[in-house]
């Protein structure tokens, strides 16, 4: 038998693989209507799924061809922690930086809260400053 924590992780895991197959609007359908995301330097959460689907879609832009690579993953109740890698060729404009067709990768480390079926709720640590070092500019003369 299945428990719901067993059961949340397999959905985490088909998220991430929707994710890094493209396809949002699947991702999208597995978020509650209600979503939020805590993000790192924001006070608040930011409500709803389009919010979630404009920043990955940022992604997506940037690194097309992202690799998502769940290295840990742990639950209970409702909620379960991944440490996610992530990989890909900065091919597009990410903040404020145009595409430089270096090799990226970062990890993150990301809570999720499932209300039954759907992630009603997630938390997001990814290493902001790792990934900026690599997409920015070589300094001039180098």
């Amino acid at each position: 038998m299945t428990t719901t924590t067993e059961r949340n992780m397999v959905l985490l895991r088909a998220a991430y693989r929707q994710l890094e197959s493209g396809e949002l609007g699947a991702c999208v359908g597995m978020l509650a209507e209600d979503f939020l995301a805590n993000v790192p330097g924001l006070p608040d959460p930011l409500h709803g799924r389009e919010v979630w689907r404009q920043g990955a879609r940022a992604m997506l832009e940037a690194f097309p061809d992202l690799k998502i690579d769940v290295q840990d993953m742990f639950g209970t109740a409702d909620k379960v922690t991944a440490l996610v890698s992530f990989r890909g060729t900065h091919q597009g404009a990410f903040q404020q930086f145009e595409a430089t067709g270096r090799q990226v990768a970062y990890r993150s480390i990301e809570v999720y809260r499932f209300e039954g079926d759907r992630i009603a709720e997630e938390w997001v640590a990814p290493d902001m400053i790792g990934l900026m070092g690599q997409t920015a500019p070589a300094p001039a003369g180098r």
